[in-house]
Formats: structure tokens, C-alpha cells, sequence
């Protein structure tokens, strides 16, 4: 379940956008000035920010400029100003979209599931660290023990996620005289998955019958 801040201090246009976003499952939570939005951003695990640009205390590019200096959360502009200037302003300063009022709550639910799933790849990234030069894996920042094979198909998969790989291919990708049969590489794949049942990731790799394997997004 997505977390969403929404910072705008008019009841009127939070309190539908906070109803709409809790009907598809969100989970919600709201502010009205944006000093408590970066408290709680500074305390709070937020994926997505909905930030009005005229605030009552600082305006929304003085928040978004001090968030940015700590973190990379998506941010979507709420804004009654229709200027250009204003929207080159907040992406050039890190904004991911700009709505500009009226709007229908309807359409910025649309865009924010369009920049969760635009930014979706990120979290692959977060889930494995592949350190090419020491030949280690991470997985949720947790390191692998990891054979030379179990090593090379692993880190193959995540530089390709989704592609299948053939246990012909996978044999080639392990080049090592040990493994000389197709029959080897689905040895690795258990324990490869063994390895990760612990980290609740070995699920990602996923079988294609009759084909071969693939690295999973989670």
C-alpha cells in the first residue's frame, strides 16, 4: 500500500482528494503547512508527496528545494497559477508532475499511479546491489554467500531482469568446468532460492516451463 502526504491547507480540495486516493487503497495522511511537512517527511516513510504551491507559511518550491537536499521522494504539484514559468519552475527544481486547479481528484489518482509506476524500477534497485568488482551480491542490503556460478546467473538475471534465460545460456554464463550438463544449472537455481528464502526473495526467480528462468520485479 503507497503512502501519500498531501500538503494543502484548503479543506475543500483535500478532503475529496484524500477520499478518492483512499478508495483506491491508498494509505492517506494530510498537513496544512508545509514546516509540518518536512517534520513528517523527516520522521515518516512518505512514497509520494501532493504539494500545494501556495502554502500558508512557506510557499510548495521552498519546501520541494529543502526536501531535495535529504530526500528523492516523487512530488506532485497542486497549483492554481497556469504560468509556464511556475511549471518549468517546479519540475526544474525536482517536481515529477503539476496539476494545475480545478482538477478532478479523479486525474491526479491517475497521475500519481503513473509516477509510482514510472519510478517502480527504483525499488529493484534498492533490492539488489550488485558490486561487479568484489563479485558480491546484496540482497536488501543482506550479503550473499554466493558460489562462482550461483554468482555469475544471479548477477546475470539482475542486470536483465524479466529476460528468461535458457539453462544453455545460463551453463555458458557460469563457464566453469564443473558444470558441463543443463541438468547443473537447475542445482543452482535451488540453492540459489534456498539462499534467498530467508530474505523472503527467493520467489523472484521465477520458472518459464519449458524455457528456463527470470528475475521477477518485486
Amino acid at each position: 500500500m503507497a503512502r501519500i502526504l498531501i500538503v494543502d491547507d484548503e479543506p475543500r480540495i483535500a478532503e475529496p482528494l484524500m477520499y478518492a486516493l483512499e478508495r483506491e487503497h491508498f494509505s492517506v495522511s494530510h498537513v496544512a503547512l508545509g514546516e509540518d511537512a518536512l517534520s513528517r517527511l523527516g520522521s515518516e516513510k512518505v512514497d509520494l508527496v501532493v504539494l500545494d504551491v501556495g502554502l500558508p507559511d512557506i510557499n510548495g518550491f521552498e519546501v520541494l528545494k529543502r526536501l531535495r537536499q535529504t530526500s528523492e521522494v516523487p512530488v506532485l504539484f497542486l497549483t492554481a497559477r497556469q504560468e509556464e514559468v511556475d511549471r518549468i519552475l517546479g519540475l526544474e527544481l525536482g517536481g515529477d508532475d503539476y496539476v494545475t486547479k480545478p482538477f478532478s481528484p479523479r486525474e491526479v489518482v491517475a497521475r500519481i499511479r503513473a509516477i509510482l509506476k514510472r519510478l517502480a524500477p527504483r525499488e529493484q534497485d534498492s533490492l539488489w546491489q550488485l558490486d561487479e568488482a568484489g563479485a558480491q551480491i546484496l540482497c536488501k542490503g543482506q550479503a550473499l554467500s554466493l558460489t562462482r556460478s550461483e554468482y555469475r546467473i544471479l548477477a546475470a538475471m539482475i542486470q536483465h531482469p524479466g529476460q528468461v534465460f535458457s539453462r544453455a545460456h545460463l551453463l555458458d554464463i557460469c563457464d566453469s568446468d564443473e558444470d558441463s550438463f543443463e541438468r547443473s544449472v537447475d542445482t543452482h537455481i535451488k540453492t540459489l532460492r534456498a539462499k534467498l528464502k530467508p530474505l523472503q526473495a527467493d520467489a523472484l526467480i521465477a520458472t518459464r516451463r519449458g524455457i528456463g528462468y527470470y528475475l521477477e520485479n518485486p
